[in-house]
């Protein structure tokens, strides 16, 4: 394993990360989300990514059970806030009553006294900006969480948060976007951004859903089990299944047996290339995939293969920055 500054903070962490979106306390069971973990640790991953609303909370208790007995100094656990936690008016958004009472809950189901990340999971236009950022100030200096981070926020929502935790002396170093050879909407405007501002990417999906991996074959249905077939997970997926873009992927596997790594490697490897990423967040279901997926670690893909990979997918990838994802309801919950 190799290890990044976040952002331009002190902070070292892993530069795969291991998260639990649509696996931990939903599509697995809790010994093999358990075993999951035990092979991130044992590859050096120390970075763990996770959210309130994953699996309705239950993401968070499962990673807590299966980080127990760690030593806690070792790990950077990072969490978000923001979606609906429960039924009440108030349990979604980033007002102060929300975000004050989702970190007490946050760090009960991670068994933990502080989270070393804490993030908005979206950006959230019914709540003053500066009430957000104020309550992120109070979690800081009561100490439940070390940084501040967001996820999926332009660059001028960036920019302007930025400001206010320069005002009220709280660390703001990671930005958590979509990332990928088939998603490169931030590098237009969030990345330049981000690097002026000293804020470092922790990009999920870097293998695009799994469509980076190859299993997806143009032409034909997707494999039976796969997410394109999941209800949770076909939503987000759908906009990679096109034939063309399949096509460009399936051109991609002499590329990346030259280098000696699967196309999954080769995908991950590519978002680390970007001196903005401070970690590219990996997913998985079974402990192998975990293990191989941090052989991605550590690879440097040479200029002339990059532009190689360019000329492939830059004809079919979304790069529109205006497409940077702000899911906010159409009004005030």
């Amino acid at each position: 394993m190799e290890y990044r500054h976040l952002g331009n903070s002190g902070m070292i962490i892993s530069e795969i990360a291991y998260g639990n979106w649509l696996t931990h306390g939903s599509q697995v069971e809790e010994e093999a989300a358990a075993a999951c973990v035990r092979a991130a640790l044992d590859a050096g991953i120390t970075t763990f990514d996770t959210a309130d609303v994953y699996a309705e909370t239950r993401a968070e208790s499962v990673l807590g059970r299966a980080l127990k007995g760690e030593r806690r100094e070792g790990l950077e656990i990072f969490t978000k806030v923001y979606w609906p936690t429960g039924p009440g008016k108030n349990d979604r958004g980033l007002s102060r009553k929300h975000i004050m009472e989702s970190i007490d809950n946050s760090l009960r189901r991670l068994e933990t006294s502080y989270v070393d990340l804490y993030q908005a999971h979206r950006f959230d236009r019914f709540t003053p900006l500066e009430e957000t950022m104020e309550a992120f100030a109070d979690v800081v200096h009561s100490g439940k969480a070390l940084y501040i981070g967001v996820s999926e926020w332009t660059a001028d929502q960036i920019r302007r948060a930025h400001a206010l935790a320069r005002e009220l002396r709280i660390p703001l170093v990671s930005s958590q976007p979509q990332y990928s050879m088939l998603w490169r909407v931030i590098e237009g405007e969030v990345v330049p951004t981000s690097d002026e501002l000293g804020i470092g990417q922790i990009v999920w999906s870097p293998i695009a859903q799994g469509v980076l991996t190859g299993k997806y074959l143009p032409g034909q249905q997707p494999p039976t089990g796969s997410r394109a077939t999941d209800d949770k997970g076909s939503a987000m997926i759908s906009r990679f299944l096109r034939d063309e873009v399949l096509e460009a992927v399936q051109r991609l596997k002499p590329l990346a047996d030259e280098t000696g790594l699967t196309l999954a490697q080769l995908a991950v490897a590519w978002v680390l290339q970007n001196s903005n990423v401070s970690a590219a967040i990996v997913g998985a279901s079974r402990p192998e995939q975990v293990a191989e997926n941090a052989k991605a670690a550590g690879v440097t893909l040479d200029a002339d293969l990059m532009a190689r990979i360019d000329e492939i997918v830059l004809p079919v990838a979304a790069t529109d920055p205006h497409l940077v994802h702000q899911s906010v309801p159409a009004q005030r919950p």
